[in-house]
């Protein structure tokens, strides 16, 4: 499945994929597609949850092990969901679902300092937490 860049998405709309045992939002708006893992090239001195780099449509991306940065399960990567800044290597996309996070819900502080500056909001979905994630907000050595 491969979810092509909307430049106007509706609002309220989220890609949501699965982390573990954890469910993982990102606004559609901000999803430019999903495809299967390509190749990674690791970096040296890079944190742990940066994977490196891959080649993804002519252009080096930096690749996100997102089960490590959120402390989820570590877990063979199914897929990337590619944003303008980033990929993140997640679990199996759950599909578009009509959520949006809840501001009154802020990410517990007990997050770690990395995955705090990623999470927006927390959340449940079908019984499981469901984390907001903004895209370009992970730096190495965070």
């Amino acid at each position: 499945m491969a979810i092509t860049a909307v430049t106007e998405a509706p609002p309220g709309l989220s890609l949501v994929f699965g982390v573990g045992d954890l469910l993982c939002a990102l606004a559609l708006r901000d999803v430019v597609e999903t495809i299967r893992p390509l190749p990674v090239q690791p970096l040296a001195g890079t944190s742990d949850f940066l994977l490196g780099v891959s080649v993804i449509r002519g252009v080096a991306v930096p690749v996100i092990d997102t089960a490590r940065l959120l402390g989820a399960r570590v877990e063979r990567p199914c897929r990337f969901v590619t944003t303008r800044t980033e990929a993140y290597a997640t679990g199996p996309v759950i599909g578009v679902l009509p959520v949006e996070p809840d501001p009154t819900r802020p990410p517990p502080p007990a997050l770690a300092a990395a995955a705090n500056r990623l999470v927006v909001a927390v959340g449940v979905l079908d019984s499981r937490p469901l984390l907001f994630l903004k895209t370009g907000q992970v730096r190495d050595g965070a």
